[in-house]
């Protein structure tokens, strides 16, 4: 535990925070840390760095040149491969693989249920080894998978490959998170993660056009040719990673010394640690209790309930409006686009207005109440296009979510309990794409009234949620405001060094 002493409290995402610490006993630094102790970089040269504002945007226009393609290209086709089953149930798959309404649901529960079980061990190896090759290595295995499923015949085979598929991509979006909280600002993070998130979006648009071509194919099924060209398309990106992706600031090879002691300085503003390779239990323990936690996991359980039957069944709601396979997925195009929209203006305000992100993540559901309310109560019949145009407006739920898991890397402090919570609100993004495709009922197709009510139900819930969010926070900042002021003119400082939480940490403050 680090030793507490008086210091004067400044605003985290200030480069003037940089002064106040102060020589202390530290036992467990966190690595950037020692990082910057053994190559001798005083707080005077690190505070001068920091002031240097040309050097900075160059510096951040860098890493995002040089992160920003590999998460959005992974991103995308993650999306793209996750969705081939859908992409497939709108084809051949169902009939050449005998396969049930009601299997093909579990099929979509089935990846869930693996990416439950996978994620947390995934994210404790990532945090032990290497990050950049934990990822890496799943994208190629990943990909693999994909091109044995074109061999499946049968429901069981196609449920073990998608079983297996869930575990290689289980620690994608988690290690992303890190990783944006690693390289970014606490002010910077929403936006970029909404950057690489918006290609879901993105995905779905060339994941449209690339199923459209492939369904001209006659010599094998379509569904099987969907399967081989995105596995080996997958296995390719896999590689890629493997020699560009970096494992943390640290190791990165095409940085030299003075950015990566920039780069971790710039990870210090916000309080919340760069790199710790080491378990604290402790840590993991004051995860399970932090109430702010317990709101992100029910958001996102309920937001994920959401797109469990949004994502698996909406392209079978377009079909019931058609009929035509090919029609179907061109209809599908226009809702690729709407994701980015949505993302990036909503992760967008999120970053340039302060303490805004509670309330994107509220106002950002109200659309897809009203798609929901408007699919529901339309008749299918006579009003088509506008059946269409709120299968569209639904998808706004995204950006909500998006903010969502960036919270816990942006409102966490010690690596641990960071990663843990992160592994938690995924637990929940697990369970809710298992619970969602069971809410829409065949018997109920193409309209799925059960499905819409769910939708409503959550969405609404999800509102009153990150305005609780919103108070815990709030509140929070209030007590150590006051603390800090009962303290007087000194106020109350710890050795920043250290890999302390928020709870540990008073000087840490929490984003709204």
């Amino acid at each position: 535990m680090a030793e507490i002493s008086k210091k004067p409290v400044l605003d985290e995402e200030s480069p003037e925070n940089l002064k106040d610490v102060q020589a202390g006993t530290v036992t467990d630094l966190d690595e950037g840390e020692l990082f910057l102790h053994e190559h001798g970089f005083s707080q005077e040269t690190l505070q001068e760095m920091l002031e240097d504002e040309p050097r900075n945007k160059a510096l951040v226009r860098r890493v995002d040149l040089i992160l920003l393609p590999l998460l959005a290209g992974t991103y995308t086709l993650q999306y793209i491969d996750k969705s081939a089953l859908a992409y497939s149930a709108v084809f051949d798959l169902l009939t050449s693989t005998n396969m049930s309404s009601n299997e093909y649901s579990w099929l979509a529960s089935i990846f869930y249920f693996a990416y439950l079980v996978a994620e947390y061990p995934w994210n404790l190896l990532a945090q032990r080894t290497r990050l950049g090759k934990v990822v890496s290595g799943n994208i190629v295995a990943w990909g693999s998978m994909l091109m044995i499923t074109a061999a499946c015949s049968s429901f069981t085979g196609m449920a073990i490959c998608r079983f297996l598929l869930g575990i290689f991509e289980a620690p994608i979006t988690p290690c992303f998170m890190m990783i944006v909280g690693m390289w970014y600002t606490r002010a910077q993070q929403p936006f970029r993660a909404g950057v690489f998130y918006s290609c879901n979006g993105v995905g779905a648009m060339i994941g449209s056009l690339l199923t459209f071509g492939i369904g001209q194919i006659k010599t094998i099924a379509v569904w099987r040719a969907i399967y081989l060209i995105l596995g080996g398309i997958t296995i390719c990106w896999g590689v890629l990673m493997l020699f560009f992706l970096p494992d943390d600031i640290i190791s990165a090879k095409r940085f030299k010394l003075d950015e990566k002691a920039l780069l971790i300085a710039r990870s210090r503003l916000g309080r919340t640690g760069v790199i710790n390779h080491h378990i604290k239990w402790y840590q993991i323990r004051e995860a399970l209790v932090d109430p702010q936690i317990w709101i992100l996991f029910f958001f996102t359980l309920l937001n994920e309930t959401i797109n469990g039957g949004y994502a698996n069944f909406g392209k079978l709601i377009i079909k019931g409006l058609t009929k035509d396979p090919l029609t179907t997925v061109a209809l599908g195009i226009p809702q690729g686009g709407f994701q980015v929209f949505w993302i990036l203006t909503g992760t967008f305000l999120a970053s340039r207005v302060r303490n805004l992100r509670t309330i994107v993540m509220a106002i950002y559901l109200i659309p897809t109440i009203i798609g929901v309310c408007l699919m529901w109560k339309l008749d299918h019949d006579s009003h088509k296009i506008g059946i269409l145009f709120s299968y569209y407006i639904i998808g706004a739920y995204v950006c909500s979510l998006v903010l969502a898991l960036q919270m816990p890397a942006t409102n966490l402090g010690g690596y641990t309990k960071r990663s843990t919570g992160v592994a938690l609100v995924f637990l929940a993004y697990c369970a809710g794409n298992i619970i969602g495709p069971h809410a829409f009922l065949a018997k109920e197709a193409p309209l799925y009234q059960t499905g819409c009510k769910v939708i409503l139900a959550c969405s609404t819930s999800q509102v009153a949620l990150a305005l609780c969010l919103r108070w815990l926070l709030t509140s929070r900042n209030k007590r150590r405001d006051a603390a800090s002021e009962n303290e007087g003119a000194a106020g109350i400082a710890v050795d920043e060094l250290a890999d302390l939480t928020d709870f540990e940490n008073p000087n840490f403050r929490y984003v709204l």
